[in-house]
């Protein structure tokens, strides 16, 4: 089985490693690139509806391990790049049904970019990440290592979905089908964005940041073993909350939080929805 012979060779690093092992890398990658197995999967079971699949991550790090650094470059003396050899460019054919459109985006192998993804560039996907069919990662965003995101989202420009590698029992960012992030936004350390939820350019969202949400009287926050969860069909904007600490009072001191004003409808839906001829 696959996620035995990784874990085992993860778990037990040989004094070199065989050819036979880099085929169950090339074998344990492959499946990556189809999405058949991935950092985290959705689990009815799970209090937040996702699992983390440590034994991926395991897998990921064992190909930094087991590459060299190589000559990746297109032209060494004007554009040189060195990487692990263990993870080139990601090899896209048109058949595969996904734009990348001319002008410096880069897909990292062992990234699941599904049919209808649109790649606006220069953007960047990470090793381990999912994207799932008709989203748009749009320029200057950045999609980080296994992080996870669904079906007809827009990952707006200079958006940044946060990646994690270790701990390899971490929750990976997950953004859930149908999301708007708008611009300049940033999505970090393992938080769980649910489905049709739109978040206001320059929401920045993570473990220390609460969410306040003026629709239903609450507070979001991430806890020990839990990560900070926007609720479906939110509305998300960026705000800030007075400092408490005299000192603070006087200069007039306010942190950053962010602020659900309202739960999606339907007018919402037609200022945010892609237009079908950008497909």
């Amino acid at each position: 089985m696959l996620q035995d012979q990784i874990e085992s060779l993860f778990d037990a690093p040989p004094a070199a490693y065989t050819a036979e092992h880099h085929a169950l890398f090339l074998s344990f990658k492959k499946a990556l690139n189809r999405g058949t197995i991935r950092a985290a999967e959705p689990d009815s079971a799970s209090p937040v509806g996702w699992r983390t699949n440590p034994w991926v991550k395991k897998g990921i790090l064992l190909g930094f391990r087991m590459g060299s650094i190589v000559n990746m470059s297109v032209d060494s003396a004007k554009l040189p790049f060195f990487d692990k050899s263990t993870y080139p460019v990601h090899s896209f054919s048109v058949g595969d049904g996904v734009r990348i459109v001319p002008g410096g985006s880069s897909v990292r192998d062992g990234a699941h970019i599904a049919r209808g993804v649109i790649c606006m560039p220069p953007m960047f996907v990470n090793v381990g990440a999912y994207v799932g069919e008709n989203t748009m990662i749009d320029s200057h965003a950045l999609v980080g290592s296994c992080a996870q995101v669904g079906r007809n989202c827009h990952i707006s420009a200079g958006s940044q979905i946060g990646g994690v590698l270790e701990p390899v029992g971490a929750l990976p960012v997950i953004i859930e089908d149908d999301v708007l992030v708008g611009g300049n936004s940033g999505v970090y350390e393992g938080t769980l964005v649910k489905r049709g939820a739109v978040l206001g350019t320059g929401t920045i969202l993570n473990r220390s940041i609460p969410v306040y949400d003026l629709v239903r009287d609450a507070v979001y926050s991430a806890g020990d073993d839990k990560p900070l969860v926007i609720p479906e069909d939110a509305v998300v904007v960026p705000g800030s909350r007075g400092v408490l600490h005299p000192t603070g009072q006087k200069w007039g001191i306010s942190l950053s939080c962010a602020v659900i004003v309202k739960y999606r409808d339907a007018q919402t839906g037609s200022r945010t929805q892609l237009e079908d001829f950008l497909r």
